[in-house]
């Protein structure tokens, strides 16, 4: 699937894992170490562009770039 833009709407540092809501309104979870930028970390709110990932029956954010 091509890139697709939105912002982190949640983000829980001490497990990993996070939502991204798309900027069509579809939330999108995804784990820490699809962060691209290997920080494992990234600020709720920042706008990010991110890659969809078929995974268990739905489409998770994958290598997430801000």
């Amino acid at each position: 699937m091509s890139a697709a833009t939105g912002q982190v709407t949640q983000f829980d540092e001490a497990v990993g894992l996070g939502v991204i809501t798309s900027d069509s309104g579809v939330e999108h979870s995804f784990h820490c170490i699809e962060i691209a930028d290997g920080s494992r970390t990234i600020d709720v709110g920042a706008v990010v562009s991110f890659d969809l990932l078929a995974k268990l029956g739905r489409y998770e954010a994958a290598n997430i770039r801000s």
